[in-house]
């Protein structure tokens, strides 16, 4: 498996990136800010990631999301590890992420990666969403968010 950032010419894998949010008009706004990194085995994409420059030594990484079909084989895993080292590599001081309460996989993940949580964002999803979202028989409120020094 290859992960490599998208080149300007190819179209990002929306049906990924819907995975980890379903709003299209947010997930177009972090494609216009970010960078986008795709993980491929062969000629198929089964991973995606993006990395957003939010303040000056700080940058965030949003929609991580792995083809649902490939889950379990730890591709998020590798995305986040190599988020991190992206991150690094471009001289980014603080690395974050956020993820629904109900998120509970991705919130070990996230954790796993060396991420700890900083703060809670109430409400986030009950003021950015028109239908309610629900994972793991839990409707989604509140945005944790989490963090790491690099």
């Amino acid at each position: 498996m290859e992960i490599r950032k998208l080149a300007p010419h190819e179209k990002a894998p929306m049906h990924l990136l819907l995975l980890a949010d379903p709003s299209q008009k947010l997930v177009e706004e972090y494609l216009q800010r970010g960078d986008c990194f795709v993980a491929a085995k062969g000629e198929e994409i089964v991973g995606v990631y993006v990395l957003i420059k939010t303040r000056p030594d700080t940058i965030e990484l949003v929609n991580v999301a792995v083809d649902e079909g490939q889950q379990g084989q730890g591709i998020g895993k590798k995305l986040v590890l190599h988020a991190i080292e992206e991150a690094k590599a471009s001289g980014y001081k603080t690395i974050e992420i956020g993820t629904g309460n109900s998120s509970l996989d991705q919130l070990a993940l996230y954790q796993k990666c060396g991420f700890r949580m900083t703060w809670i964002d109430k409400d986030f999803f009950i003021r950015h969403y028109n239908e309610p979202i629900y994972e793991n028989g839990i409707q989604l409120f509140d945005m944790v968010r989490l963090s790491q020094d690099l």
